[in-house]
Formats: C-alpha cells, sequence, structure tokens
C-alpha cells in the first residue's frame, strides 16, 4: 500500500484521486457491491466536512475544511485553490472602476455610487467566467441585483441615514454574490472574505500587469499616443466651442468632474479606493472563500421533559399575556388606564421597548432550544414542531402588540427617526419568526439566505420610502387635527421633508423651511453628486422661497407638543 505524504499543519491535503476498492476489503454480509460504493461514496473523507467536498456545478472543486487549520493560518483550511491569472477584461474593468472614482466621488452622493458599482460588477463578472463560474445561479443573480438596487437610494433621496443602511447592506449582498454561500457562517462571514481579497486582490492585477507589460511593450507606446492626440483635440476644441456659448460652457461644466490640481492627492486616494475595491471582488468571484466550511455540531439532545418542560411553561405566560392584550383591545384602553393611573402616551411607551425585547429574546430561546433539542425519531420531531410552532405563533401576536403600542405612541408624540426605525425593526423580526416557521414545515436548508433576503428587501424597501418624509407627512396631517408640531424636530430633517412642510400654513411653513433652504443652497454639485430629492426641494423653495421671520415669531407659532420622554 502507497503512503500518503504527511501533511503539514495548517495546509489543506494535496488532492489525490480516490483509490479503487481493493480485492482484499470484504463487503459486509447483506450489503451489494453496488449498495456499499454508493454508501462510500457519500461518506465524505476523514477530517473534511460534507460541504467541503461538495462540488456545485460549473464550479471549479474546493479545498477541504480540515479541522487542524486554527494551528496555522486559519484562510488557508477554506480557500478554493489559487485564482487564474487576471485577464485583460478584469484588468480594463478595473481600471475603469478607479477612474469613474476618482472623477465622480468627491463630496456629494447620488448616483455616483452606482455608476462606480457597474465596472465593479463587471470585474467581478470577467474574473468569475475566466475561473470556470460562468453559470449564473439564481441566487448570485439575486444578490447581484438587489445590491445595485439598494445603491438607487442615494440616487433618489437625501437622507443621509437610510442611505448609510443601504449602502451597507449592498456591500453584504455582494459579498453573499461572489462567495456563493448557503449556510448561517457563510451568511455572517462572508463580508470578511472581501476584506482578506483587497491585499491579495492588489497582488493578483500586479502579477497580471507584469505579465502583460513584455507583451504589450509595443501597443503601449501606441495606446499612449492614440489618448494624447485625443486628449488634446477634446481639450482644444472644447475650449473653444465654449468659449462661443454660454449654455454650452455650462453644460460643459456639469458634465465634466472638477479635477483641479489642488484636489489631485485625494482624487489618487479615491482612484486607489476603486481599483483595489474592484480587484478585491474579482478575486473574491475567481477564488472565493468556502465559509460554508465552517459547520456547528448540534449540542447534545436533551430528555423530552427535561426540554419540553420551560417552553411549555413559557407558551402558557405568552399566552396569559396575549389574552390580556386581547381583552384590553376589545375593551377599550380606558378601564386599564383608570386602574393604572397611567395615561394614554405612557401606557404606549411603556409597553413597547418591552415587546420589542421579549421579541428578540424568543428569538435566543428558540435558536438555543433548536440546539439542545431531543432527536430521538419522528416523535421527538413533531414535539419539537408543536412546541415552537406555538411559541413561534404566540410571538407573532406580541409583535402585533408592539406595533400597536407604537402607533398609540406616535398618536400621542407625532413620529421620528427612532420610532419609525423601531417599528421596521419589529416588522421585521415577525418575518423572522415566520420564515422560521415556515422552515419548521418544508425544511431550514434555504433558511439562512431567506433571512438575509428579507433583511435586504426590507432595507431596499425602508431606503425608498424615504423615511423623512413619511416622518414630515405624518407630522403635518397631525398638525392639522391637533395643531400640535414638533418646529425644532422638522427643522432637522432632510430635503426629502420639504414636500410635506410645505403644506404647512404661514409663518409655520417659513419657520421650518427656512433651515432647510439654507443647509441646500444653490445648485453648485453635479449632477451625479445630487438626488432626486434635493432637485425637487431647490424647485419648491424656488417658487416659494420662505419668507423673512424672526425667532421670537416661529418660537409662538402654533401650540408646543407634548413634552416627548424620547427627546
Amino acid at each position: 500500500m502507497k503512503e500518503r505524504p504527511p501533511v503539514r499543519a495548517g495546509l489543506p491535503e494535496p488532492a489525490e484521486p480516490p483509490e479503487r476498492s481493493r480485492q482484499s476489503e470484504r463487503i459486509p454480509e447483506g450489503e451489494t457491491a453496488r449498495t456499499g460504493r454508493a454508501q462510500r461514496a457519500a461518506t465524505p473523507p476523514k477530517g473534511r466536512s460534507r460541504a467541503a467536498t461538495e462540488t456545485q456545478p460549473g464550479e471549479a472543486p474546493g479545498l477541504a475544511y480540515d479541522g487542524d487549520h486554527a494551528h496555522g493560518v486559519w484562510f488557508a483550511g477554506l480557500r478554493r485553490g489559487s485564482p487564474p491569472a487576471v485577464g485583460t477584461d478584469v484588468l480594463w474593468a478595473a481600471l475603469a472602476t478607479g477612474v469613474l472614482s476618482m472623477a465622480l466621488l468627491d463630496d456629494g452622493v447620488g448616483v455616483n455610487l452606482l455608476l462606480v458599482a457597474l465596472p465593479a460588477t463587471l470585474t467581478a463578472y470577467f474574473a468569475a467566467r475566466r475561473a470556470g463560474r460562468s453559470r449564473a445561479r439564481p441566487w448570485t443573480l439575486a444578490w447581484g441585483t438587489g445590491g445595485l438596487a439598494l445603491l438607487l437610494v442615494p440616487a433618489l433621496h437625501a437622507a443621509q441615514w437610510p442611505s448609510f443602511l443601504a449602502v451597507a447592506t449592498a456591500v453584504g449582498l455582494a459579498s453573499l454574490a461572489l462567495h456563493g454561500s448557503r449556510t448561517w457562517a457563510g451568511v455572517l462571514l462572508s463580508p470578511f472574505g472581501l476584506v482578506d481579497s483587497l491585499s491579495k486582490g492588489a497582488a493578483w492585477g500586479w502579477r497580471g500587469v507584469r505579465s502583460r507589460a513584455g507583451d504589450a511593450a509595443g501597443n503601449l507606446g501606441s495606446a499612449l499616443r492614440a489618448l494624447a492626440v485625443t486628449a488634446v483635440l477634446l481639450l482644444v476644441f472644447g475650449a473653444l466651442f465654449a468659449g462661443a456659448d454660454a449654455a454650452f460652457a455650462d453644460l460643459l461644466g456639469r458634465l465634466v468632474p472638477d479635477t483641479s490640481l489642488g484636489e489631485g492627492p485625494w482624487r489618487l486616494v479615491l482612484f486607489a479606493f476603486g481599483l483595489l475595491g474592484a480587484l478585491a471582488a474579482g478575486r473574491s468571484a475567481a477564488a472565493p472563500l468556502r465559509w460554508d466550511s465552517f459547520r456547528t455540531g448540534p449540542g447534545r439532545p436533551r430528555g423530552r421533559a427535561e426540554w419540553a418542560l420551560p417552553l411549555l411553561l413559557l407558551c402558557v405566560l405568552f399566552a396569559v399575556f396575549n389574552a390580556i392584550q386581547l381583552a384590553v383591545l376589545f375593551g377599550g384602553y380606558k378601564a386599564v388606564l383608570d386602574k393604572t393611573g397611567q395615561t394614554y402616551a405612557e401606557y404606549a411607551r411603556q409597553g413597547f421597548w418591552q415587546l420589542l425585547i421579549a421579541t428578540l429574546l424568543t428569538l435566543l430561546v428558540i435558536v438555543v432550544a433548536l440546539r439542545w433539542a431531543p432527536r430521538g425519531g419522528p416523535g421527538d420531531r413533531n414535539l419539537v414542531r408543536a412546541i415552537l410552532g406555538t411559541l413561534s405563533a404566540l410571538t407573532l401576536i406580541v409583535v402585533a402588540s408592539a406595533v400597536r403600542r407604537m402607533d398609540m405612541y406616535v398618536e400621542a408624540y407625532g413620529l421620528t427617526r427612532l420610532r419609525i426605525s423601531v417599528v421596521t425593526m419589529e416588522l421585521w423580526l415577525g418575518l423572522v419568526i415566520l420564515l422560521i416557521m415556515a422552515a419548521g414545515v418544508w425544511g431550514a436548508r434555504r433558511l439562512p439566505r431567506a433571512v438575509a433576503a428579507s433583511a435586504a428587501a426590507g432595507a431596499l424597501a425602508f431606503g425608498l420610502a424615504a423615511p423623512d418624509a413619511l416622518i414630515a407627512e405624518n407630522n403635518v396631517r397631525r398638525y392639522e387635527t391637533t395643531h400640535k408640531f414638533d418646529l425644532h424636530y422638522a427643522r432637522d430633517l432632510s430635503a426629502d421633508a420639504v414636500p410635506a412642510l410645505d403644506r404647512l400654513e404661514e409663518p409655520l411653513r417659513s419657520c421650518a423651511l427656512a433651515p432647510l433652504a439654507r443647509d441646500l443652497g444653490p445648485a453648485t454639485a453635479s449632477w451625479y453628486e445630487t438626488s432626486w430629492s434635493e432637485t425637487r426641494a431647490r424647485e419648491i423653495l424656488k417658487k416659494r422661497p420662505p419668507r423673512t421671520t424672526t425667532p421670537e415669531t416661529c418660537d409662538t407659532t402654533g401650540e408646543n407638543p407634548d413634552p416627548d420622554p424620547d427627546r
């Protein structure tokens, strides 16, 4: 028997073709040769998880996740292998990303992020195609399309906080598209693969440039001469046409980015940011880390009584609480408020935050219960599904009660960024619970990706809904009914709120819009650095500019709102 060479700690074992069954191996009694081969083929080699040995169509076989990798470089056991040599199309796409980053990314954020992301996406596509990952899967297309769609949020709306959430979520979806992760570990750890590829992507691209420098030495001079002639022609005739017509000069000034010498170092930083980011995406697409190799074994199964008793009592507690909530809902709040001595707003505020924490803790309880659930047979599976399904259904009622409490809270104090954010989170947690219930019926194989997709869809819907516009719209309607309006809070909103605040009566309208008009200022930014909301807000303020008001006038306008405990 040929001995295999020893394996160095922290490095994957060299791939060898599987040995054929030896004649000396005996087939156990009652097992045919065919079934024996099938079972041995289905069993992963020693020290390797099943996820590490399985490969998908269109992908190169991945390296195994070795349990001994912790003693060496832990990334080594996750790599599929070295990426192929970088292609010319990859280099051109990465260069285009760097140039667009240098030219478009400056002070403002608008459609420029989407324009920079397009060549970066092409870089990853070209690199994946060169590595043999040419067949796009539905989930990969969904992650990529969703990431690009999220970059529409800063192009449409001016508020920075939902735009930041959208951009961060887009980066997460890009990492999922590049790595093709399916498990919880893969969904959570995929962004770290991009961090790992930043330095390795730069070295990978440099090797590609060096390999082509010798072959293209003659073509390089021709290309440089052509670029020089083109630049001279465009500069000369562009300057002449700009001097001949003011309208053309204005159009040229808006289309051509400002590349003054004083901003040279900052432009180089932006160029490096775009170039290195595109190369990192390309290398991740060519040789992604196999995050799905991380597997956490199930906990030690508990007995039925030990496992079920705490959860059954928790279900009883949930049922009693929900029964009281239904009684209050149909019987009215007056009796509860009279008995407790609380005001309507105090009752709403006290309940929401506790119910939000209860929802989060319930999800944690479900995760822990699944880890130590009994696994003795069909009876245990039915018991687990029944108890956790009941707990999940009762939690949905808690979610509905929390949302109702927040609605009462908004009626009393108005809508704010914090309140619209936490109620959105509560609704998403309810959706996650529904997904867990569905996984209990149809299986949990797609649950990690479904939860990630629901989070991305929530971030996209939240950004496209323009939270600042919703806040202003809600508070303006509340003012029309109660004549209570938080003027100081309205002044801190973004340009998304201008259309709703424009409906206020004077002088409250001018008091609310004057600070926003000063923040917007004249339209000096380029078209790609300005959101659609800012353009619309400037048009509204140009037609009806705010009147000049004094601080005393604004302080005495309307009625002051009730003291808000959250401000």
